[in-house]
């Protein structure tokens, strides 16, 4: 499980949104060659990838470039002429190097180091599930009014939530998509409130909507189950509870179904256009892209990946949908001028590299107009995992943490949340934390229901309460040597961004 991110702006980004605007594909393509005809073609004897290739949005542009991939060796997969990325198949070593030659390409690259098979999310650690001795025991506990499960529940309290859901639970015309390895629309907890006409199977870069399709292969794919329980668990006396418990909540599957639970480019741009094709508000976006933790616009593959996965989120923004997504398990501070990266790229042979994250992107996070999400744990304290930055951290919310143990029955400080078959189970990592924030914003969308995604980043922004920089030192994990530093003030910092979501503050 690469990158589950149990971890993978507006006043705040514009630095970035500048950067991305003026080196990608925003601007007329460099490329002024004729498109390759078949003489040009080259012997089909490499590894078969899959690529991005993006282009002008006309279709006259497009169709000619859609010749010129087949002259080279590709197989298209599947054209999203509205964003003008194209996903392609080939075994044509030099089916990059050719393709950025033809005229109208803007960017085109590998999206995968490794050839295609026949399948990362950013939890931190292995799940711990709770036993049905276990879960009795929690249950006798159970206050009157409270779901049997809510006493371990304790990122609720923190943030409000319980109380909200008194006041708004959320509105059934809201939905969020959780864009991950699938979600187990057959948990009692997740039933009531699950959209099939909104969920769909990403994988390979083509939306899959038979019926089933965005469940999980097997039970240890159970990172999106867990995720969207914490988002809209429906309050029905049976187990847990969810941060928005009265509104929708949907599945896109994007992760190979292999044990590698891999989130290759294709799948997420797929995701994000099916998401705002059919009306979706919000996504929760807890992964980073893969192969690489950080891409470089230096390189032409990632370069390429960064432009098409924010052409499919910038799309997806224009028709009105919230883009939610973890900053990252790393404890990186992304706000630094050198982070080094040794898992990249994760789906064949990693090599060390040092990167500037201010031109070396983790997406979808750090891509504008996304909403960064930081992760804390029961002390409202940071959590030992969790990427930080200033200008870069937008809000933060409980992911949970090992370290920081709650006055509760498990007394388990990470989050309690549904799994495949009818489980439950504790997970921690910035995964966690996204969709207590997406759940906020499924919130205040259902109580301002003409607000547009910046208008509802702002909200959460305004709502959340910010404690501050630690006055001492920061050590997460409890061993003596400093783990990371905050900069920043009262209102922004780089642990909290404009502070932790607060759900009683956004249904008041």
């Amino acid at each position: 499980m690469a990158h589950l991110r149990s971890r993978r702006r507006l006043a705040l980004a514009v630095p970035v949104v500048l950067s991305l605007t003026a080196s990608l594909g925003f601007l007329p393509g460099a490329a002024s060659a004729a498109p390759l005809t078949a003489s040009a073609t080259t012997s089909a004897d490499g590894p078969n990838l899959a690529y991005m290739v993006n282009t002008r949005t006309d279709h006259r542009t497009i169709e000619s470039v859609e010749k010129a991939i087949s002259a080279a060796g590709g197989t298209v997969v599947i054209a999203y002429e509205k964003i003008g990325v194209i996903v392609v198949h080939s075994a044509n070593p030099d089916f990059g190097k050719q393709i950025r030659a033809v005229r109208g390409v803007q960017s085109a690259g590998a999206t995968r180091t490794a050839p295609l098979t026949a399948a990362g999310t950013t939890d931190e650690g292995a799940a711990q599930m709770l036993s049905a001795a276990e879960a009795a025991k929690v249950s006798r506990t159970a206050a009157a009014g409270e779901e049997p499960l809510e006493a371990d529940q304790w990122d609720l309290r923190a943030i409000g939530a319980d109380k909200a859901a008194k006041t708004n639970p959320g509105s059934k015309n809201v939905t969020v998509a959780v864009i991950d390895v699938g979600v187990d629309d057959t948990h009692p907890d997740i039933a009531p409130n699950f959209s099939p006409s909104q969920s769909a199977n990403c994988v390979g870069g083509k939306p899959d909507t038979t019926y089933g399709a965005w469940r999980p292969v097997d039970a240890d794919h159970y990172h999106g189950t867990h995720v969207a329980g914490e988002i809209a668990a429906a309050r029905n006396g049976i187990g847990v509870a969810g941060v928005a418990p009265g509104v929708k909540v949907s599945g896109i599957t994007v992760a190979e179904p292999d044990a590698s639970q891999l989130f290759y480019p294709e799948s997420v741009v797929c995701a994000f256009v099916f998401a705002a094709d059919h009306g979706v508000e919000i996504t929760n976006n807890s992964y980073y892209v893969d192969p690489w933790l950080y891409n470089c616009l230096d390189d032409p593959d990632q370069r390429a990946i960064v432009d098409a996965v924010n052409r499919a989120q910038l799309y997806a923004q224009k028709k009105g949908t919230l883009n939610v997504a973890a900053a990252g398990n790393s404890n990186d501070d992304l706000d630094s001028n050198a982070l080094v990266d040794a898992s990249s790229p994760d789906d064949s042979t990693a090599v060390t590299r040092t990167v500037d994250p201010h031109k070396c992107f983790d997406v979808p996070t750090q891509l504008p107009g996304v909403v960064t999400v930081a992760s804390t744990g029961v002390t409202g304290a940071k959590s030992y995992f969790s990427s930080y930055g200033k200008g870069v951290i937008d809000v933060a919310a409980p992911g949970g943490d090992k370290y920081q143990i709650p006055d509760t029955p498990s007394k388990n400080g990470r989050i309690l949340s549904t799994m495949p078959n009818n489980q439950y189970g504790f997970l921690q990592g910035t995964s966690m934390a996204t969709p207590h924030v997406a759940g906020v914003a499924a919130l205040l969308k259902s109580k301002y229901p003409w607000a547009s995604p910046a208008q509802l980043q702002a909200l959460l922004k305004a709502e959340a309460d910010n404690p501050g920089c630690p006055t001492a030192p920061y050590d997460g994990n409890g061993d003596g040597v400093v783990d990371a530093t905050c900069v920043g003030g009262k209102h922004v910092n780089g642990f909290y961004g404009a502070g932790i979501v607060n759900a009683l503050r956004a249904v008041k």
